[in-house]
């Protein structure tokens, strides 16, 4: 249950990227947050497809404290229904992966 991860979610601005990236890697959910620039979304929401500006966000994190990881993004999330997805990291440089175990809460 200690495997990394990578989770993806998006945000409106910069600014609210930034906010949460700062709550999750002060609070040990998470080893790192990129804050990527805006992107174009298009999706469907209430039957209609829709265009948004969105700033996504790459979580580092691990599957130890990804519920609690994910409980804090919709708590501090502004979206309704924000994109919460968690991808396994099946290979990586070791030396980075054993950074990030040990620097998210399950390790501190």
């Amino acid at each position: 249950m200690n495997e990394p991860l990578v989770v993806l979610t998006t945000v409106e601005t910069v600014e609210d990227g930034e906010r949460l990236a700062n709550l999750l890697v002060e609070g040990g959910l998470a080893a790192c947050v990129q804050v990527l620039p805006p992107i174009k979304s298009i999706y469907r929401w209430e039957g209609k497809i829709e265009q948004a500006r969105e700033v996504l966000l790459l979580i580092k994190t691990t599957g130890a404290i990804y519920n609690e990881l994910e409980e804090a993004i919709r708590e501090n999330h502004p979206y309704q229904t924000p994109e919460i997805i968690a991808l396994k990291i099946a290979v990586g440089s070791e030396k980075y992966l054993d950074w990030m175990a040990n620097s998210v809460k399950s390790a501190l």
